[in-house]
């Protein structure tokens, strides 16, 4: 059976500037230009964003706290190419129900397995649940000229409660008035 699924793409938004970007979710786009786009009309409905970026999924490199504390036979896979950056994410608690990594920082490094293990030692802490690498090159990000487009209109959206919309009263005011 094919897969007709597009590529899933994660979602990164960043509230303000000076914040750290943090995933909230993933789309599925044909490209990363459309998972931006998704992305938005997903993720940035009323929040406020500052900055979106997304990356394929099948890119970014992960491990939780208990794959790290079994098997520590993954640092031994080769480590040889090119220097590049590589973004670094971690979950920090169980407790955000909204993002799941935050972006704490960048190493240098030749492949993703040598990008966790620097990771590891630049960013360690007791308390990581999950940790992501991914590199830079592989992240689609909004530009700062597509602020007003992109992120001005949500903002002035009137939010509603759902009890504002009263659609509990009309259906029951349907239903006596149909008994009638």
């Amino acid at each position: 059976m094919t897969d007709t699924q597009w590529p899933r793409y994660e979602v990164f938004k960043q509230d303000r500037p000076g914040k750290p970007h943090e995933s909230v979710g993933t789309v599925h786009a044909v490209d990363a230009e459309m998972a931006l786009q998704n992305g938005r009309d997903l993720f940035v409905r009323r929040p406020k964003c500052h900055s979106l970026w997304v990356v394929r999924a099948d890119v970014i490199f992960s491990k939780t706290a208990q794959e790290l504390a079994q098997d520590d036979d993954w640092l031994d896979e080769t480590r040889t190419g090119s220097l590049q950056t590589y973004l670094v994410f971690q979950k920090q608690t169980e407790r955000r129900g909204m993002t799941f990594t935050t972006h704490v920082g960048e190493v240098e490094a030749t492949t993703p397995v040598d990008a966790m293990g620097r990771a590891l030692e630049t960013f360690s802490s007791e308390e990581i649940f999950v940790w992501w690498v991914l590199p830079q090159t592989a992240v689609t990000c909004s530009e700062e000229a597509d602020i007003p487009s992109m992120f001005i209109p949500p903002t002035e959206k009137k939010y509603r409660l759902p009890n504002q919309y009263r659609t509990v009263f009309t259906l029951q005011k349907i239903k006596r008035d149909s008994k009638d």
